[in-house]
């Protein structure tokens, strides 16, 4: 550093270096995520309380009498049980005073699995019907069919639906009688056991080259794991009031089963297969005499094949478990000839949820809330002990 400077002069004076700050760290964003959700679920909730009250108003107003109220408020505020529907246009053809309204069965028949609302399939079904019957411009009702079958009850429940309502109901009291209207089954892929037992009082059922369907039997499962629990050193303890009260129980040694049980249970099978057989019977002779030559009378040998097996399409024509082979578009043609009219809109009725059965899923005390994981492959559920219409394919 030159520290030679002239006479008189000053020497500059020393800079200080230069303050470098630190940069401050960034404040973290605080998340908005769950105000944003909160806001939302709020107004949802708003609005399903504002469509309650106007609903529970419109009940109240419509109970007005000349008397006075009727009770209207207090008697029709509370919501009716069971499905609500919408009618859904699924096929515009311009027609005003026709429609033809579709219903759909697809996999496991069953009533005991319910949905957000609490309603099972049987109830969605009966709601559907109901609706097609009360309308006066529904000339007739195509049932797409698409299951391996399932629980006794549920599909016996919903082949009497489909039973009166072709039937119809006469007027009783102030209640105006209900015209019987037809029922044509489309089947998909599979209509087996009970997918075919809901399908046998149709009019005219429909079904492709390649459908699978029959298999006209029942089935009753139950496993005896009495083996396993002699290895694992457990031991059961059985208190009774008659011999057969533990009929299926799968804690039993061999010896210990009647042997008149075996018997006892093959009769009860069939029993119900005999009722199985009887509907089929009975539905495709009503059929025949309704649509004569158009359709198909059963086969002399039909009951040679009532021994559970599947069917193709092609073959069930033969035996004369359907009427004809073709596609939805032949059913709504099928339907439309029947009925006398053309170029019908199809619509239909699909369950409406609101906002009350979405929280209802969340509110539901001593009820566990189940995972499902989708592995491709839908297994169905036996309990051990139960009589099933159901068909099922082989495991590989």
């Amino acid at each position: 550093m030159d520290t030679n400077f002239p006479a008189g002069d000053v020497p500059p004076p020393l800079q200080p270096p230069p303050i470098i700050a630190a940069p401050q760290p960034a404040k973290p964003r605080k998340s908005r995520g769950w105000m944003i959700f909160a806001i939302i679920l709020v107004v949802l909730l708003m609005f399903s309380l504002l469509g309650n009250f106007a609903q529970a108003i419109s009940h109240a107003l419509g109970g007005i009498t000349p008397g006075g109220f009727n009770n209207g408020f207090a008697s029709r505020s509370l919501r009716e049980a069971g499905p609500k529907l919408d009618e859904v246009l699924v096929k515009d053809n311009g027609a005003r005073s026709s429609k033809i309204a579709v219903v759909t069965v697809d996999g496991i028949i069953t009533s005991h699995q319910a949905d957000q609302a609490g309603n099972n399939m049987v109830d969605v079904i009966r709601a559907q019907l109901d609706r097609a019957a009360d309308d006066a411009r529904v000339k007739a009702v195509i049932l797409k069919v698409d299951s391996p079958g399932g629980e006794v009850m549920a599909s016996d429940q919903i082949n009497k639906l489909i039973v009166d309502f072709q039937n119809g109901k006469p007027a009783k009291g102030d209640v105006p009688a209900v015209k019987g209207k037809p029922v044509i089954c489309s089947m998909g892929s599979l209509a087996a056991s009970g997918g075919y037992y809901i399908s046998a009082p149709c009019r005219w059922i429909e079904a492709d080259d390649l459908t699978l369907t029959a298999s006209i039997g029942v089935i009753m499962e139950g496993i005896n794991y009495r083996g396993l629990m002699d290895k694992l050193g457990i031991a059961p303890n059985v208190y009774k009031s008659g011999i057969h009260k533990d009929m299926l129980s799968g804690m039993r040694e061999t010896n210990e089963i009647p042997a008149d049980e075996h018997d006892m249970i093959q009769n009860l099978i069939m029993d119900t297969y005999g009722q199985f057989t009887n509907i089929v019977a009975q539905g495709r002779g009503n059929a025949h005499k309704l649509n004569g030559s158009d359709g198909k009378m059963l086969a002399p040998d039909w009951m040679k094949f009532a021994d559970g097996r599947v069917v193709s399409g092609k073959e069930a024509l033969r035996l004369g478990l359907v009427d004809g082979i073709g596609d939805f578009d032949n059913a709504v043609d099928r339907a439309e000839k029947i009925t006398g009219i053309s170029n019908a809109n199809l619509v239909e009725y699909r369950e409406r949820y609101d906002i009350g059965d979405f929280l209802s899923m969340f509110g539901q005390s001593g009820k566990a809330h189940d995972i499902k994981l989708d592995f491709g492959v839908d297994i169905p559920k036996l309990q051990a002990g139960a009589l099933y219409f159901l068909w099922q394919p082989p495991m590989d």
